[in-house]
């Protein structure tokens, strides 16, 4: 009797087994992690199982199996979490249906098993995400308040992508991507934070949304869920979020980025300093960044920070000291006259401002702009009209001209003689060598701008202007 008791006891207290489909994503792999820190048994698969994330998951102890294979439930996993990636008429999908396996989102599992028991800051909008969350993440940090997080980057001051802790905060980059084949709702919607920060909303991810129309709807249903006591913290100078607004909020809406609200009172001429103005308080930020962009991400992050009362000094401390996140005007290779920045920029908006972030802080030097349309917005052409006006601070454009392109790019940019057009990576080589024959002697700065890898040039340039600085 004793040992079947025993017995069961053991049962009862076996760790919980958590099986996730799509794993190698940067939301799922950084899930995973989140599962395996709070005790859970993590396994999972992908059909793309590549170095970092498949080396940085099995460093942590998840196994991870190459492709679907249905063979993969024979385990009988305690939970299955299945990715946006995954389909129905999949093979292993259609398993889990036809035999009622218990199976979640990855959203939806972490509201119910983490996000339910925290106070969570969630940081939205279609640019900046990811760099004003990482930053929210290192004020909350300074303040000492040791925040679990997940967030869609690799932060240069924690270096890695998600944490769980036991504090009462977590922060979240929220997602506007939607959630699973069986749930069409956007991620952030799960979310239920207690602040929610809006950056700035455009057209994006044309492959799910047909309008700007159902972004706004998205967040007016996270919106309608939020209660009174919690905080919406959003830029009121950007029309599509103050949209959002007027279709309804019910929580406690704070202005950024107007006079009447949190602001940006000065600047130097490339946001490498700069000024926050809060009512009478006013803070003094000199950090080693640039950009209106990201002062403005870190004018979010500060106001975020602010409604659960963290001192200016912690503010300042971080900022001044943030080290960014990698992919983020994130300088690759340097020397004494040639720069390489790596940066995630894959929207007409977002390469503006970092080509004017560029051109601000070098006004002498010549810049090239290198662009890749990988993502599917661009790669459609729903934001192609934008894309000249967003390219004029270049002093020349190396334009990825790959046959993914629905649209022809030597018509929308017809009028641009500033445009090289090229098919393949190795085209991209022989380009920069002649701009570096040509302008030898001056301040070239090579910005590579896309959501791909240029075909693997991001990994190999680096190395070959150092070859040829030699």
């Amino acid at each position: 009797m004793y040992l079947i008791r025993f017995i069961i006891n053991i049962k009862g207290f076996s760790m919980k087994h958590i099986h996730i489909l799509g794993i190698c994503g940067t939301f799922m792999g950084s899930l995973a992690v989140l599962a395996k820190q709070k005790g859970y048994r993590v396994t999972g698969s992908d059909m793309n199982v590549y170095p970092p994330m498949s080396t940085y998951l099995e460093d942590q102890g998840v196994e991870i199996i190459q492709g679907f294979d249905e063979s993969q439930l024979d385990s009988n996993p305690d939970e299955i979490i299945i990715g946006n990636v995954m389909k129905r008429g999949m093979p292993i999908i259609e398993k889990i249906l036809d035999e009622k396996m218990n199976y979640f989102s990855g959203p939806s599992w972490l509201y119910e098993n983490i996000l339910k028991y925290k106070k969570v800051i969630a940081l939205a909008g279609t640019h900046g995400k990811t760099t004003t969350t990482t930053m929210t993440i290192k004020i909350l940090e300074q303040a000492g308040l040791n925040p679990s997080f997940l967030v869609g980057g690799i932060s240069g001051d924690f270096g890695v992508s998600s944490r769980y802790t036991d504090s009462e905060y977590f922060i979240i980059e929220a997602d506007e991507y939607d959630t699973a084949f069986f749930d069409k709702r956007s991620k952030l919607i799960h979310y239920d934070p207690t602040v929610l920060v809006i950056n700035n909303i455009e057209f994006d991810h044309a492959d799910i949304f047909k309008d700007i129309q159902a972004i706004y709807w998205q967040f007016h249903q996270l919106l309608r869920r939020m209660p009174s006591k919690s905080s919406v913290v959003y830029n009121a100078a950007d029309n599509n979020v103050q949209n959002i607004i007027d279709m309804g909020c019910w929580s406690q809406a704070i202005e950024t980025n107007v006079d009447s609200g949190v602001h940006i009172l000065k600047h130097s001429p490339d946001y490498s300093s700069f000024t926050i103005k809060n009512g009478n308080d006013e803070l003094d930020i000199n950090w080693g960044f640039i950009g209106e962009h990201n002062a403005h991400n870190a004018l979010s992050a500060y106001t975020a920070a602010k409604r659960i009362g963290v001192d200016n000094s912690d503010i300042q401390k971080a900022l001044d000291s943030f080290k960014g996140v990698k992919r983020r005007l994130e300088v690759i290779y340097k020397d004494e006259n040639v720069a390489l920045y790596d940066d995630f920029a894959h929207h007409p908006t977002s390469i503006k401002l970092t080509l004017e972030a560029i051109r601000n802080r070098k006004p002498d030097a010549y810049v090239v702009a290198l662009v890749d349309p990988r993502s599917n917005t661009m790669k459609s052409g729903n934001n192609k009209d934008a894309l000249p006006s967003s390219l004029v601070r270049a002093d020349t454009v190396l334009f990825y001209n790959h046959e993914m392109l629905q649209w022809n790019a030597k018509e929308v940019l017809k009028d641009m003689n500033s445009v090289i057009y090229l098919d393949t990576a190795s085209d991209f080589e022989k380009q920069i060598k002649q701009i570096l024959s040509s302008q030898k002697g001056n301040k070239i700065e090579f910005v590579m701008m896309s959501n791909g890898s240029f075909d693997g040039l991001r990994e190999t340039l680096p190395k070959i202007l150092g070859d040829l600085s030699e």
